[in-house]
């Protein structure tokens, strides 16, 4: 086999890093050059998404549509280029909150480059790089999160499905850092604080993102879907809808007509307020 001289060269050496280390400072500015580099080739809602500076994003984006694999990329870009940030990864489920984790490692393995950050510390559930960033993923519990603090970045998966007393419980945790918050989700229902913050919620930058939207989902295989799972979830898990939620006696518009803050509460004149 003849040496390889190339691999030898020193100013070949030289010129390979120095390429490394400027493409590595174009990625700080420019998160989505990492997912290129990570192996994905972003949508262009992604990359819409991943050059965002808001601090306030919610995705309303169908199954399979990628909003879980965008939001990975943002959480392990936050973690490699902005030293001591912790970010915090939640949803309904320790599993469901593992899964998003193993996203984002995955891409952390895919990047391989000695320029970037060391993970110091690494399980199922955590991982610390040697630059102080931290990032742990958490079951949707009260209890299990109150002790954090100085969040840099706040994401909540399947948000839809989150109690409200979590999300109230969590938002405190920003005010101190003015770090960021992800909600993303498909709806369920026309309740919670995901649907309240979509409809009514200020600051946020929404992004709606229906199945018919992605180029990677089958319209054949959606037309079939429907008939499997009924119109009621699909409209809802492919079309972004919210839709009347299945046990509601009342319509949810109708409730909102029905509420007006000019009529004074007859209890409170009984006693005398």
């Amino acid at each position: 086999m003849k040496p390889n001289y190339l691999s030898n060269n020193p100013l070949l050496i030289t010129a390979t890093n120095n390429a490394i280390k400027r493409r590595i400072e174009s990625e700080r500015h420019d998160a989505v050059l990492m997912a290129e580099r990570a192996g994905i080739v972003p949508d262009l809602w992604q990359c819409d998404l991943l050059r965002s500076n808001a601090k306030q994003l919610i995705l309303n984006c169908s199954r399979q549509s990628g909003k879980s694999t965008i939001t990975s990329i943002l959480a392990l870009h936050q973690a490699i280029y902005k030293p001591d940030s912790l970010i915090l990864l939640l949803s309904p489920s320790l599993r469901q909150s593992q899964e998003l984790f193993r996203k984002l490692q995955d891409f952390y393995n895919a990047l391989e480059s000695s320029s970037l950050p060391t993970a110091t510390e690494e399980s199922a559930l955590r991982m610390e790089l040697s630059n102080g960033s931290r990032i742990i993923a958490l079951p949707g519990k009260e209890a299990t999160i109150r002790g954090f603090s100085g969040v840099a970045l706040l994401i909540i998966d399947e948000a839809s499905r989150v109690e409200d007393s979590l999300y109230q419980s969590v938002r405190p945790m920003l005010a101190v850092s003015g770090g960021r918050i992800i909600l993303l989700s498909t709806p369920f229902g026309k309740r919670g604080f995901f649907h309240q913050e979509w409809t009514n919620g200020i600051g946020w930058q929404r992004t709606k993102i229906t199945a018919s939207d992605c180029p990677r989902i089958d319209k054949e295989w959606l037309d079939r879907e429907r008939a499997m799972i009924g119109d009621w979830w699909h409209r809802q898990e492919y079309n972004c809808e919210f839709l009347e939620t299945t046990d509601s006696v009342f319509n949810f518009n109708d409730i909102e007509k029905a509420i007006s803050k000019s009529v004074e509460p007859l209890i409170f004149k009984e006693i005398g307020l």
